[in-house]
C-alpha cells in the first residue's frame, strides 16, 4: 500500500506542478499584457478579477507543492488540491458552462486527474518527517 500512496503523491506533485505553472503562465501574461481579457468561463469571476486570482492562485499553488515535497506545511496543499477539485466539478459540472465539440473527454480527464491528485494530497499528510541528522 505504500507504493501506491507515494505514486498518489507524486502525481498530485506532477499534476499541480503542471497546472501551476499553466496557470501562472497564462494570467502572467494577461497581466502584462494590460489587457484583462482572460476568459475562463468555468470560473465564476471576470475581468482583471479573474486575472489576479488565478495569478496569486497560482502562486499559492506552487507553493503548497513546494512545501508540501519538502515536508512542511503539507495540509496546505491538500487544501490547495480540494480548492482545484471544487472549482472544477462545480464550474463544469454544476453550472451552465457549455462545452465545445470535444471539450468533454478532457475536462472528464483533468477532473479524474484533480480527484487523484486530491488522494494523494490526503495521504501526504499523515506521512512521517524523515529524522535530519
Amino acid at each position: 500500500m505504500g507504493v501506491v500512496k507515494t505514486l498518489l503523491r507524486f502525481f498530485g506533485y506532477l499534476y499541480h506542478g503542471i497546472l501551476g505553472l499553466f496557470l501562472l503562465a497564462v494570467s502572467g501574461v494577461t497581466l502584462i499584457s494590460g489587457a484583462n481579457n482572460l476568459q475562463l468561463g468555468m470560473l465564476p469571476w471576470k475581468g482583471s478579477t479573474l486575472t489576479l486570482i488565478v495569478f496569486f492562485g497560482a502562486l499559492i499553488g506552487l507553493l503548497s507543492v513546494l512545501l508540501s515535497m519538502m515536508g512542511k506545511i503539507r495540509p496546505l496543499f491538500f487544501v490547495w488540491a480540494l480548492v482545484v477539485l471544487v472549482l472544477m466539478v462545480k464550474g463544469y459540472v454544476l453550472s451552465n458552462y457549455h462545452f465545445s465539440p470535444g471539450e468533454g473527454k478532457t475536462v472528464l480527464y483533468l477532473v479524474i486527474g484533480a480527484l487523484i491528485s486530491v488522494l494523494g494530497a490526503f495521504f501526504g499528510m499523515f506521512r512521517p518527517s524523515r529524522p535530519r541528522y
